[in-house]
């Protein structure tokens, strides 16, 4: 039985028609970024459009004044590359309007001079060219220039007091000519790297060495940008176009940092350096090869579409199978061919056989296949047919993934043995045997056979070494990797970084009312004058929503790569950023994001092909009307949005990350009722969106209570089939739960102590910042407590993750600080009169608290012979109890 349990998870549901699936399986292929056109089409909005003619205005202006013919294609390569030297020479006057014509001239060269072209790919290879030209002559770096002098321009109090009122389009024209520059030419370099252009190759390492490295004014590009969204969140720079601004950050991030090839290696070569063996298993590779699960079907669904075809009793039927209407004919037809074999005939009750004919299996890449497609392409049961004289099909039953264990659980196995039949425990023994029964042997062995050791064991190990002996433990060499050294400028102002993303998520997200939003995020897509016609209206209501799509699908890569990066380069990098994560309430607010229709979400394209750039320049422009519209959405060839299906992975990877092996919050999961919202979630047919839906579901399921696993077991069928098998894991039954609620506030409190004393140890200045800036470290229990009431009432009510000012930076940032310094027997910034534990050491020991000069008190000078021979001479050590 659980071997038709395994198999039917495989099988794929081809009735479109069917109750229980909403459409085929969604061709979408999950990548670091989606086409280039399509990534340079979403920078613009279409209320821009009407700026396109303002830049080749200012082009053909700039070229009269040259005495030049306004043609760009017509110079030679000498004239260009001067054309571009003096435009460079013109962003330093100081005439504003003077110095932005030139800005609009190179956005025009950036944008493929699209006005002397006839086709897209014309218009992408001039691009390519001119991006090559710009970035060898410095334009990256003049930009930056400007960029650096509209933040401080933007920033003073005088304008923000006049538009923070009334904030439009126009406000933020020239910062969003600056920020489209820099955007086209990273992404361009980025889009080339990637594709391995020989003409690239150099200036896009030289590119990646420029970004990594701090401007002149000693600040990474990445967090120029992240200061740009908490001014933004924070009300001081009210006019700054959000969508650019993440963009250009996620795609700085991306090319820096490096994407999922990059995160790869890195992993591979780092646990190859602690001498691990490299991963082999990479999920992308293996959901490929998986098949979506029709989702489970609600009661609505059965008495809407079954019972008309069956009776009252069948329609009210517990979920039993993926594919429970497909299943129940199999099941019929398996019935038949059970008894047929009973009676002797058919294939004489050949198991294997019979399971070959109703059920496909696991597609194992590196099996026959092929072959058994080519003579039955839909792979369907064929129950008339007798069967052909082939070779017989191995028929490979196995899951997706390998098993795992971990040494804790290996340890926990032979502890409960050793209890059970010896009645004895060995503390810190892993390997011995003796006097266990041979079963015990071969479990121990298969135990130790799929053991896995992570990256961040290893070390979290290094760092308990560190504490507990911080005179002969000596930390390795900080490698200034680029994570390394984003983490080190992001440090002291990581919680305000991290609760401004969480605002402007929360701002994007389709759920959010617009009544609460603290932040005005269509500040660079609403026009000064409302629209008047129904077109224009529609033109409008369509731009907003595509402009909340792309900063959600932006904002959410960004969070992504920082914790996966941060993880793989110190394990407590990925633990401080997630902490701040939580305690801005990020987890209720993906599941506020799950809650609505998810299918209509993923199904929404709020785009209009006609009016993307380049299309809506280049050729004669069709009336934009209705029909217009309708011919717009029909051009795409894909039944679902991109970025939509993206954004949606995306966050469900976040709340992964957060939750993996935190019982913590893991409860907070269960108190905000998000089985319902992620049962909802299933029903997108994507197998990638299916497992990691299903990982959240199995780390709960064991608190969820045996009535919910009963009615659930369609879902629980799922979890076994694609989910990674824990050995020992007793996620399905709940029994022995490995920690009691009231541990789980402790456990947070352990790991934000581990983190602190990290963070101290490494980087005691930034860390200091970090504190005097207000952390919302040192709210931890009142945010988790706060988090667990708001659930209470479910993640619609009071998951609203608008406690960001609670949680994060405040006026008691420095007091903070202080009690933290405190509880670790600091006073006044130095160590107290008390004696110093191991930990201690591990803070205080190399950061250079103990190069300061000390002063003795006449007291201790007095009685320090008295406290010698008593405490030392006379003291008597037992050093085998130590």
């Amino acid at each position: 039985m659980m071997l038709t349990s395994i198999n039917n998870s495989f099988e794929q549901d081809t009735h479109d028609a069917d109750a229980n699936c909403d459409g085929p399986d969604l061709d979408f292929v999950y990548s670091d970024v989606d086409g280039y056109q399509n990534e340079i089409a979403e920078l613009y909005s279409y209320t821009e459009f009407s700026e396109f003619q303002m830049n080749v205005k200012a082009f053909e202006d700039q070229m009269e004044l040259y005495d030049l013919p306004p043609n760009w294609q017509k110079q030679d390569s000498a004239s260009q590359r001067g054309i571009v030297m003096k435009l460079v020479d013109q962003l330093e006057v100081s005439d504003r309007s003077f110095r932005m014509q030139a800005a609009r001239c190179i956005l025009y060269l950036a944008q493929g001079c699209w006005a002397e072209v006839q086709s897209d790919e014309e218009q992408h290879q001039i691009t390519r060219d001119n991006v090559l030209v710009l970035y060898q002559l410095g334009v990256f770096a003049s930009f930056i220039d400007l960029l650096n002098m509209e933040i401080e321009s933007a920033c003073s109090p005088d304008i923000v007091a006049v538009k923070i009122t009334n904030v439009t389009l126009v406000d933020s024209t020239d910062i969003r000519v600056i920020l489209s520059v820099l955007y086209i030419i990273t992404e361009t370099i980025r889009d080339e790297r990637e594709r391995g252009s020989e003409d690239y190759r150099e200036l896009a390492d030289s590119f990646v060495q420029e970004i990594n490295s701090p401007l002149p004014d000693g600040e990474l590009l990445a967090v120029k940008l992240l200061g740009m969204i908490t001014r933004f969140c924070s009300g001081a720079a009210p006019q700054f176009p959000m969508k650019k601004v993440v963009l250009l950050l996620w795609k700085v991030s991306l090319l820096g940092l490096g994407g999922m090839d990059v995160l790869k290696n890195l992993k591979n070569e780092y646990r190859l350096k602690v001498g691990l063996e490299p991963i082999t298993e990479d999920t992308l590779e293996v959901t490929k090869c998986m098949r979506a699960s029709s989702p489970p079907a609600t009661a609505t669904d059965i008495l809407e579409n079954q019972y008309p075809k069956r009776n009252f009793k069948r329609s009210l039927m517990k979920q039993r199978f993926l594919d429970e209407p497909e299943q129940i004919d199999m099941e019929m037809g398996g019935n038949e061919g059970q008894t047929n074999a009973n009676n002797g005939s058919g294939n004489g009750g050949n198991g294997e056989e019979e399971l070959s004919q109703y059920y496909r299996p696991y597609d194992d890449p590196s099996s026959s296949a092929s072959t058994t497609s080519t003579a039955n392409p839909n792979n369907q049961p064929s129950l008339t047919q007798p069967p052909v004289a082939v070779p017989p099909v191995q028929i490979t039953a196995r899951l997706p993934w390998t098993p795992k264990v971990r040494q804790k659980d290996i340890d926990q196995f032979l502890d409960i043995s050793r209890n059970k039949f010896i009645g004895y425990s060995l503390i810190g023994d892993h390997e011995s045997l003796a006097g266990l029964p041979q079963p015990i042997h071969e479990g121990f062995k298969t135990l130790q056979r799929h053991m896995y050791m992570s990256l961040a064991d290893v070390q979290i190990k290094k760092e308990e070494d560190i504490a507990r002996n911080p005179i002969s433990t000596h930390e390795d060499e900080i490698k200034l990797t680029p994570a390394e050294v984003l983490y080190q400028a992001i440090l002291p102002n990581l919680p305000q970084y991290m609760i401004a993303l969480l605002k402007v998520l929360l701002a994007a997200s389709p759920t959010s009312k617009s009544k609460t939003e603290s932040i005005n995020i269509m500040a660079d897509v609403l026009p000064r004058k409302m629209p008047l016609t129904a077109t224009q209206s529609t033109k409008l209501t369509v731009d907003i929503g595509r402009h909340k799509e792309i900063i959600v699908k932006a904002v959410s890569a960004i969070i992504l790569l920082y914790l996966k990066h941060f993880k793989i380069n110190h394990v407590y990098q990925f633990e401080f950023m997630s902490q701040h994560l939580v305690f801005a309430n990020c987890i209720p607010l993906v599941l506020k994001f799950f809650n609505q229709t998810i299918t209509e979400y993923v199904n929404t394209r709020n785009s209009i092909p006609l009016l993307d750039f380049p299309s809506c320049v280049i050729g004669e422009q069709p009336d934009l009307s209705g029909e217009s519209f309708v011919y717009g959405g029909e051009m795409s060839d894909k039944s679902y949005s991109w970025r939509n299906v993206f954004s949606c992975i995306n966050l469900l990877r976040i709340l992964n990350k957060l939750i993996k092996w935190k019982h913590s919050r893991v409860m907070m999961l269960v108190v905000f009722k998000s089985a319902p919202i992620l049962k909802k979630t299933l029903k997108v047919r994507h197998a990638m969106m299916q497992l990691y839906v299903l990982k959240l579901l199995k780390m709960q399921t064991k608190y969820l209570g045996r009535q919910w696993r009963k009615s659930n077991m369609k879902t629980m069928s799922a979890i076994y089939a694609k989910v990674r098998h824990r050995l020992n894991d007793d996620w399905a039954f709940g029994n022995d739960l490995e920690s009691r609620p009231w541990d789980f506030q402790a456990e947070e409190c352990t790991l934000r102590a581990c983190v602190d004393r990290f963070n101290l140890r490494r980087y005691p200045e930034a860390t200091q910042k970090c504190g005097n800036n207000g952390t919302a470290a040192q709210n931890a229990e009142n945010a988790q407590q706060s988090n667990m009431m708001a659930g209470n009432n479910g993640c619609g009510n009071n998951g609203d993750a608008n406690g960001y000012g609670n949680n994060g930076g405040g006026a008691n940032g420095g007091h903070n600080q202080q009690q933290q310094l405190n509880d670790y027997g600091v006073e006044g910034g130095f160590p107290s009169d008390e004696i110093l534990t191991h930990s201690d050491f591990a803070f205080f020991g190399h950061s250079g608290w103990w190069d300061r000069k000390v002063e003795l008190t006449d007291y201790f000078k007095a009685n320090y012979a008295v406290w010698l021979e008593e405490e030392v001479y006379n003291s008597q050590t037992d050093w085998d109890a130590l």
